[in-house]
């Protein structure tokens, strides 16, 4: 969530994304469970559970994306991104690609033989 967004208890922000009340059940339920994989964001402040209305329509979009079969990959992380980015790069090798990527430019090259 953004940082300057202001935060609301979930039937509040719901009831403002969308202008239609949800039972605070739901509202939990979303989060905890969500609907087809996709959750909804909230995070805890005094402990109560708290989202904003950018994460009910982040929400929203993501929830109708799924249920039109425009399932989109979950966000990696960090080290997933670097292991998929290595086995691209030896994919390219093997194919023959002479180019750096641009995270290999102005690296020096690996200590050893030099290519011929």
């Amino acid at each position: 969530m953004r940082r300057n967004d202001p935060l609301l208890t979930l039937p509040k922000a719901i009831k403002k994304a969308t202008g239609q009340t949800r039972s605070t059940a739901t509202c939990h339920r979303w989060r905890l469970k969500g609907i087809n994989g996709v959750c909804l964001e909230t995070c805890k402040v005094g402990g109560r559970r708290l989202t904003t209305v950018a994460a009910v329509h982040r929400f929203i979009e993501m929830t109708t994306a799924v249920a039109d079969g425009n399932r989109s990959p979950k966000p990696r992380t960090s080290r997933q991104q670097e292991a998929a980015i290595r086995q691209a790069e030896l994919a390219l090798k093997r194919a023959g690609g002479n180019q750096q990527s641009e995270g290999q430019r102005g690296r020096k090259p690996p200590r050893g033989k030099p290519d011929k």
